[in-house]
């Protein structure tokens, strides 16, 4: 119902009310609150149809663009009112407002997860690169901590810092190497293992 009725505000011109000198009226003043018609119902705040009072801030930042309330004006009162007895029968659906800090721990909590991934995918790959010799297993041209970075956005679609990875020197040799990878704290190291690790092995072409 709440997309139904986005679609007929939209059609009825609720983009042109972002300049309506109702909506920008209380603008810089905190003390002013602005009338607004819910099209939704939103916890702790009203019934959808119901017309409340918002910080303009509030309404333009958060309301208006989710199309979660209408200024309140005739143009859009005569419609949702139209609407409410359309749509009367459907099932209200309840938005329950997130503060900033709910928000922020959300998106911390999305962005570790990310991380422990990220951290996962590197630890369980072996990265392969192909060198020329020039003797015995001594490679021709070694292998620096930047062409190893390169590659694990290549090969494993990993974005890594320089400072995630340790690399005392670059490697010299064909052969396989268990590299230590510096990262943040909070990420949970891997089960029996101390530390996060990123496997590479140079191999011939």
């Amino acid at each position: 119902m709440a997309a139904a009725r986005a679609a007929l505000l939209r059609r009825h011109g609720l983009a042109a009310a972002a300049a309506n000198p109702v909506l920008f009226s209380a603008h810089g003043l905190r003390y002013r609150k602005l009338e607004v018609i819910l099209t939704t119902t939103i916890d702790k705040l009203g019934k959808a149809g119901e017309t409340v009072k918002v910080a303009p801030g509030h309404f333009r930042n958060y309301l208006m663009p989710k199309m979660l309330a209408v200024p309140n004006i005739d143009k859009f009162a005569i419609l949702m009112r139209e609407q409410s007895k359309l749509y009367k029968h459907e099932e209200e659906v309840v938005v329950k407002e997130v503060s900033k800090e709910e928000e922020d721990a959300q998106q911390a909590e999305e962005k570790l997860k990310q991380c422990q991934a990220a951290a996962k995918r590197l630890d369980n790959a072996l990265l392969v690169m192909r060198r020329f010799i020039s003797e015995g297993i001594e490679l021709r041209n070694p292998v620096t901590k930047d062409e190893i970075i390169s590659e694990v956005a290549r090969q494993l679609n990993v974005n890594i810092h320089p400072d995630n990875l340790h690399v005392v020197s670059p490697l010299s040799s064909l052969g396989e190497f268990e590299l230590p990878l510096r990262l943040p704290r909070d990420i949970p190291r891997p089960e029996g293992k101390l530390r996060w690790t990123l496997k590479v092995k140079i191999r011939r072409p």
